[in-house]
């Protein structure tokens, strides 16, 4: 990932409507990441977690990665980059092959997964990810590892996410600009799952919801496997909006003052509390109450709770989460939301902050950077083995060799 081969390290970029946050971590050898470098920039030409204007992304993606470079010490060459957006779009599938010689191979494997993403979609989609849900095997249900198993017919149910081909084009144009090769593409909302979910909560029944700035992302976990993914219209933006027509003051000033001030919950305000808000051009600062800020912040949450619940309830998935909510993403941070979405949901929330990792504290303690984190996690999977990465090393190329011959025959 990068021009150190002494430390194992990987790249993680959240390109996100309010700012991008790029994260370098290094695998230890004992298996968890240690954070070594973070580098965050306010978000300039992307709109709803679309780019809008290639320019001034580009830049934004530039002093965000050169901080974090600064960091961590080291030069990033390649990095996995987090993609979303109202253009996200998700289908569940269904493949079915013939077991060869009744024994499952991983190349059955492969086909059956290969049959389940053969579906029509438009033309300006690609698919990002086709993530196995379960295999059955001879009716048999349930099965997470088929490899070895005897049967003479197998099916797989998979979970098939596609986006917009422009989206991910510009993406990957403003990250290339940089001087930066793109590794793999991944849903925001998957990485954030892999940051703060557990093993028990996949398995049980979980909704997670990723607030971002731009966006509000979910990903509905059951029987250990992704099951609906959505993307709604609406987070964090549009609370600053609010408070910024409410009290007649600049939106990055709006933005500052929820951040600061901000509260989901009238009655955790005392009645007397105030606060100074910024006037539009050289008019003086006024004073004005932080009850009356919560009062307009609390309607916008819990609009955003009512829509995706009622995605939940569209999805048929809301009577499956029993683990409840997870909340993680820089929108639920604001004292009083994990209350009010008890509330809304009528279910346990918890807030999802990043876990089995160590290093900068900053990241650690902050659920604004589990799409980051969860980059570093997803882009850990497709290391190959340590020993075998040294470049030129002979079992680095007997390992490539017999990859390609299970591939092509």
């Amino acid at each position: 990932m990068v021009k150190r081969e002494a430390r194992n390290l990987l790249v993680g970029l959240d390109i996100g409507t309010s700012k991008i946050v790029c994260v370098v971590g290094e695998v230890m050898p004992e298996g968890h990441i240690e954070i070594v470098g973070l580098g965050t920039h306010p978000s300039r030409g992307l709109k709803r977690g679309v780019v809008v204007n290639i320019d001034a992304t580009t830049q934004s993606i530039r002093r965000a990665v050169e901080e974090a470079e600064l960091m961590a010490g080291c030069r990033a060459q390649s990095v996995y980059v987090g993609i979303s957006g109202t253009h996200i779009k998700s289908h569940n599938s269904v493949g079915v092959v013939p077991v060869r010689n009744r024994e499952v191979s991983e190349k059955d494997v492969e086909s059956v997964i290969e049959g389940g993403r053969a579906m029509a979609i438009p033309a300006d989609q690609k698919v990002l990810h086709v993530v196995p849900q379960e295999f059955v095997v001879d009716g048999q249900e349930g099965i997470q590892e088929p490899v070895g198993m005897f049967g003479v017919r197998l099916e797989a149910r998979v979970h098939i996410v596609t986006g917009s081909v422009s989206a991910a084009q510009n993406l990957q144009k403003c990250v290339e600009s940089c001087g930066l090769h793109v590794d793999k593409l991944c849903l925001n909302h998957l990485a954030s799952a892999y940051a703060v979910l557990q093993q028990d909560e996949r398995e049980l029944g979980i909704a997670m919801i990723d607030i971002g700035g731009g966006t509000s992302d979910i990903a509905v976990f059951k029987g250990g496997s992704v099951r609906h993914t959505a993307v709604l219209p609406v987070a964090g933006e549009q609370v600053t909006n609010d408070i910024s027509v409410a009290f007649r003051t600049p939106t990055q000033a709006a933005e500052d003052i929820k951040l600061k001030y901000g509260c989901a919950l009238p009655q955790l305000i005392a009645f007397d509390e105030e606060i100074e808000v910024p006037s539009v051009g050289e008019n003086p600062p006024r004073r004005l109450s932080r009850l009356t800020l919560s009062e307009v912040i609390r309607p916008r949450y819990e609009e955003l709770f009512r829509l995706l619940r009622k995605e939940l309830h569209r999805s048929d998935w809301y009577d499956q989460i029993a683990g409840g909510v997870v909340l993680t993403g820089g929108g639920c941070y604001l004292p009083g939301v994990q209350e009010l979405a008890e509330e809304v949901f009528e279910l346990p929330v918890r807030l999802g902050l990043p876990q089995n990792i160590s290093g900068v504290r900053d990241v650690t303690r902050n659920p604004a950077y589990a799409s980051a984190v969860g980059l570093l996690a997803y882009g850990r999977q497709f290391q190959p083995p340590r020993e075998s990465r040294s470049e030129g090393g002979a079992g680095y190329w007997i390992e490539r060799v017999s990859q390609w011959f299970k591939g092509n025959f």
